[in-house]
């Protein structure tokens, strides 16, 4: 099993990925892109990327990569797990040398206030990932410093200059599983789709959310980005509870098509509190598993009706 993820070595995506599946051959890629296309082609039986942040909000360039894409990969599972952000050093660096720091976007996003309050006169700059900033810190004189984990410390052979630096407490981070199929049904399940409108009139929006309101389907997320067509056209990102073979999902997910002129189903995966290895299933009931299959069929019945 061959697991690509948002690398180098000591990034939270690893430890995320571990315990989405364990004793995986881990493969550390540069960028989200990367992982997404990695499994896409078939590089990768899996991947695990960043998704959303506690403090942050939404990883957009996951988003992206899965809404605007090409089709053949989709979510089948989640991992959520604690994040904590420590400022580190080259070893025998002294915190004053610093004058410039390094992480992830979404990571120095989460120290914005630190950064603000204790390291106003040091500058900023972002990378792929808090493990790439940890290995440029590795490698200079002294005067770099990272925002990442202690696993990245380790690794990079740096110092932890400060410890728990990020704004928050119970800074969490949600982290996909990505496949080239979806995950079956466990009944503790989620969907995420993401729906462009076409066109923009009174009402729209409210008629597709009362879908799954009149179904008593719970929507966990709205979010709303870009089409990246023209100013002010946007599409809407929906996570909703339960998975697209029961039938009141079904029914839902026939009837927002209607409304919509596109609905992309990106995965139906178990919730992240019931997420363990064992709770991926494996390729089984096929014509349920294969996203492709089953939204074909889906959209032939409405054309049909």
């Amino acid at each position: 099993m061959i697991l690509a993820y948002l690398g180098p070595e000591g990034t939270f995506s690893l430890e995320a990925a571990k315990l989405a599946e364990p004793g995986a051959d881990y493969r550390p890629l540069p960028t989200i892109e990367d992982v997404v296309d990695a499994v896409r082609d078939g590089q990768a039986d899996l991947g695990v990327v960043p998704i959303e942040n506690s403090t942050e909000g939404s990883v957009t360039m996951t988003l992206d990569a899965l809404a605007f894409g090409p089709p053949g990969v989709f979510i089948r599972g989640e991992v959520a797990i604690a994040v904590s952000m420590n400022l580190l050093l080259k070893p025998g660096a002294p915190l004053e040398a610093v004058r410039e720091v390094r992480s992830h976007s979404q990571a120095l996003a989460q120290c914005r206030g630190f950064l603000r309050t204790k390291m106003a006169e040091v500058a900023v700059t972002a990378t792929t990932s808090t493990a790439e900033a940890a290995r440029q810190v590795s490698e200079s004189d002294g005067s770099l410093a990272a925002l990442g984990t202690r696993k990245a410390a380790e690794r990079f052979g740096l110092e932890i200059g400060l410890p728990d630096v990020h704004d928050f407490s119970g800074n969490a981070t949600r982290f996909v599983v990505l496949a080239r199929r979806m995950a079956g049904p466990t009944g503790a399940d989620k969907t995420s789709m993401v729906v462009f409108f076409g066109e923009d009139r009174p009402g729209l929006l409210m008629r597709v959310l009362d879908e799954f309101a009149l179904r008593g389907i719970n929507l966990t997320k709205i979010e709303s980005r870009p089409t990246k067509q023209q100013l002010g056209e946007y599409c809407i990102f929906i996570d909703a509870a339960g998975h697209p073979t029961e039938p009141r999902m079904e029914e839902a997910l026939r009837s927002v098509h209607r409304h919509a002129a596109e609905l992309r189903i990106l995965g139906a995966y178990p919730r992240a509190d019931q997420v363990t290895s064992e709770a991926l299933p494996s390729d089984t009931a096929e014509a349920y598993t294969d996203a492709a299959v089953w939204f074909g069929r889906l959209a032939q019945d409405i054309d049909e009706v």
